[in-house]
């Protein structure tokens, strides 16, 4: 396991991130009304009801987690600079931290978007320099 001491900071932005998702499915639903859901169950779209932000928080977090997921795990198999994914790996849970309370307590779409899309920044560069690592 000694080859991993050096990714020990995104190792660690994995089991967070894995904390932070179970975090949000516990409270992603929490205070939901009947009269807020849809016949199939689904919040209704309304980002000024907080249990939808709520859940959209928490769907969010699940959509983008395979892609963390992977280009993380890939760029340590691939022996990318452990300062670079460790750097990115905490940033993009940072990064994700930020807009999870950003969601949950504004309606701030703009903000949102910005905290969002330096999480998506963050997974890129590490798969490039995943990319890098392998074929370079």
């Amino acid at each position: 396991m000694e080859q991993f001491a050096p990714y020990s900071h995104a190792i660690a932005s994995l089991a967070l991130w894995g904390l932070l998702m179970i975090a949000l499915s516990m409270i992603s639903t929490r205070g939901m009304k009947p009269e807020d859901r849809t016949d199939s169950g689904v919040p209704k779209r309304d980002y000024v009801v907080p249990s939808y932000r709520r859940y959209r928080a928490f769907q969010n977090a699940i959509e983008t987690s395979p892609a963390f997921i992977t280009t993380t795990l890939a760029a340590i198999l691939a022996g990318t600079s452990p300062l670079l994914v460790n750097i990115f790996a905490s940033a993009f849970l940072l990064a994700r931290l930020a807009m999870a309370f950003v969601h949950i307590r504004t309606e701030n779409q703009p903000l949102r978007s910005a905290c969002f899309g330096f999480g998506w920044l963050m997974i890129i560069f590490m798969a490039l320099c995943a990319l890098y690592a392998v074929f370079v």
